[in-house]
């Protein structure tokens, strides 16, 4: 068969399962923006932005302005395959760029199976959920506007969907439903494994040293920020550190932010926080490490004596699959996208979002009692072995893509 998947950043969500398909023989080919990413035996056709949204656009659709111009060029390119004789049997992309939605006058009668990340809502998620940080009187008109590229997607005459949670789909309305499939994504879990070993040698992380008298206390997140509970988990280390002269912290994650915005006042969540905490910390034994390698994010997980896992309403990070695979003994949020991977005492533990004394407590238990720990991580790792194996998730994968064409 010959796909064509799109997406801005290659290859972005579609990684294992490119690699799956080329291992079966299909013909691969990728629109996407330039970058430094290879896989051996996809063959690439780059678009470029021809300009960014105008500043004279009203602010609430320069987001769907810049879906627009994406568009037509991904159709652009699109063209220039199908003059060179391409005709692919299945399109797959993500739809939050806007980059399918021209691909059907392009390629009329070709399915195009579009992810489904997340419908905003002004009153409900991730909307007003911290209290620290009430929405604007505006924010409910700019995330009625949010969602015009995924509407426009859902109204695709060849579109289908596919969602990675039960909670990310059921965001959607209910009449949008029975157009996206769940598909729960898998984890590599030869990679992704426990190592009992691991906490009887010493660890270095960007050149941070974690012996085997440590506890160890991680957090990882794309960008250190709110969304990911960053805030809160900030202020549940003094407790945690004051109780364990032997913890050492390690948090991992950038300066910028994935969601949400930057402190009103400038500069980082990270610089924000230990301004809020000075003289509440042992710096000597928290660590900001940045952005980690693969392997060094590996090696973390597999060393962690308690992994913090926090989000709003929002849509799961892939370093929680990754952390449950690990075996690691997590306290997670007690929110709706945690609790479909969590349930509380048995894979994990589920503490209140907001409360940062309830976090600390929880982290305490686990390293405090080594036996219960272990359970978790276990059980953890059963769950990851049960629910989130790469090769079912593959082989899912493969189901939906044949349902589809047998629909033509």
């Amino acid at each position: 068969m010959r796909y064509l998947f799109v997406h801005q950043n290659f290859p972005g969500q579609f990684l294992h399962f490119v690699r799956h398909l080329l291992a079966q023989g299909h013909e691969i080919v990728f629109i996407s923006e330039a970058n430094n990413n290879h896989i051996p035996g996809v063959r690439r056709a780059i678009y470029r932005v021809p300009r960014l949204p105008s500043m004279e656009t009203h602010p609430h659709l320069r987001e769907f302005e810049y879906g627009l111009l994406r568009a037509e060029a991904v159709a652009t390119a699109a063209r220039t395959l199908k003059g060179l004789g391409y005709e692919p049997d299945i399109i797959v992309g993500h739809h939050g760029w806007g980059e399918l939605l021209n691909l059907g006058d392009v390629f009329p009668g070709c399915p195009i199976l579009g992810y489904f990340e997340f419908f905003y809502h002004a009153d409900q998620n991730d909307v007003g959920f911290d209290p620290e940080f009430p929405p604007s009187a505006e924010l409910a008109a700019a995330v009625r506007v949010k969602n015009s590229i995924n509407l426009q997607a859902l109204c695709l005459t060849n579109g289908y969907g596919q969602s990675p949670t039960k909670f990310q789909r059921e965001t959607y309305p209910e009449w949008a439903r029975e157009k996206i499939s769940l598909l729960r994504e898998g984890v590599n879990l030869d990679l992704c494994s426990p190592e009992p070993q691991a906490k009887r040698r010493n660890l270095v992380i960007n050149g941070v040293r974690i012996t085997p008298k440590d506890a160890l206390v991680t957090y990882v997140a794309r960008d250190l920020e709110p969304y990911r509970g960053f805030h809160v988990v900030m202020r549940a280390l003094p407790r945690i550190l004051a109780e364990r002269k032997d913890a050492q912290v390690i948090l991992v994650g950038g300066d910028r932010v994935s969601y949400g915005t930057l402190p009103p006042s400038g500069g980082s969540w990270r610089e924000f926080m230990l301004r809020e905490l000075a003289g509440k910390l042992d710096l000597d034994r928290v660590h900001f490490v940045g952005k980690v390698e693969y392997d060094d994010f590996r090696a973390l997980l597999r060393r962690s004596d308690a992994h913090l896992y926090l989000t709003y309403p929002f849509v799961a990070s892939w370093s929680l699959r990754e952390a449950m695979a690990t075996g690691c003994p997590v306290v997670g949020s007690d929110t709706a996208p945690v609790r479909e991977f969590i349930t509380h005492d048995v894979t994990g533990r589920l503490v209140p979002f907001l409360d940062s004394a309830a976090i600390a407590e929880a982290t305490l238990q686990l390293l405090d009692d080594r036996r219960s720990a272990r359970r978790l991580g276990q059980e953890a790792r059963r769950y990851a072995e049960a629910e989130l194996c790469l090769d079912d998730y593959l082989e899912r994968y493969d189901d939906l893509v044949q349902r589809i064409i047998k629909t033509k």
